[in-house]
């Protein structure tokens, strides 16, 4: 798959991409004739696992660290994302109900 090809498939922008490549998360697997860079199906899968790990709010330093994990690594970094996210989930909803509150005083 070209660039643009593996960036309509993963959901994420060129600019994306050449931030991983940058990074040192994906690499191209090869170039076209005319020097598009060219990317496996590995590839594809380790992009939109980057874009999940970035949905969970790692950071791309905190991927580079995680994604190539053994498994038990991986099982607890992602455990304590999701407590941090349950915690700002109640936070939110906390945030939500003093803004039904402050609006019945309008």
């Amino acid at each position: 798959m070209t660039l643009r090809e593996i960036c309509v498939a993963a959901g994420v922008t060129r600019r994306a991409v050449q931030g991983y490549e940058k990074a040192g998360l994906v690499a191209p697997t090869g170039k076209t004739p005319r020097g598009y860079l060219l990317y496996d199906l590995s590839s594809q899968e380790r992009i939109k696992l980057i874009r999940l790990y970035q949905q969970l709010g790692f950071s791309i330093k905190e991927i580079k660290e995680i994604i190539d994990a053994p498994s038990e690594m991986k099982k607890e970094a992602i455990e304590d994302r999701i407590e941090k996210l349950r915690e700002e989930g109640k936070n939110i909803e906390s945030l939500i109900e003093k803004a039904y509150e402050l609006m019945e005083n309008f």
